[in-house]
C-alpha cells in the first residue's frame, strides 16, 4: 500500500496561447482604458496573467495613468507573473 504523500501537488500553469476572447479593463475612477486582456471564462476579473495582456496603456505597472490609483499588485500565479486586481478598482467591458 502506497504511503500518501504529504507535498502538495503542484498546479498547472495558464496555457501559452490563452483564449481568443478579448475584454477591455477600464478604471472605475476616471474610466481611462488600462489594457486589453484575454480572458477565458465567465467569471469575474480576479487576476490577469501578464502574457494574456495584448494591448497595455498603462506607464508603470498597476496603477492607472491617469489618476494614479492603484488598482492591481504584482504577484506570481502558479509560478507565471500576473496582477491581482483589487477589488472595484477596474470593470471590463
Amino acid at each position: 500500500m502506497p504511503i500518501a504523500s504529504c507535498y502538495p501537488t503542484p498546479m498547472a500553469k495558464p496555457h501559452k496561447k490563452g483564449p481568443t476572447t478579448t475584454v477591455d479593463v477600464f478604471c472605475s475612477g476616471c474610466k481611462t482604458q488600462l489594457f486589453t486582456y484575454r480572458k477565458g471564462g465567465k467569471g469575474a476579473l480576479i487576476k490577469c496573467f501578464k502574457e494574456r495582456i495584448s494591448k497595455d496603456f498603462t506607464q508603470s505597472p498597476g496603477t492607472c495613468p491617469a489618476c494614479d490609483q492603484v488598482f492591481a499588485r504584482d504577484t506570481l500565479v502558479r509560478g507565471t507573473p500576473a496582477f491581482k486586481i483589487i477589488g472595484d478598482k477596474v470593470f471590463s467591458k
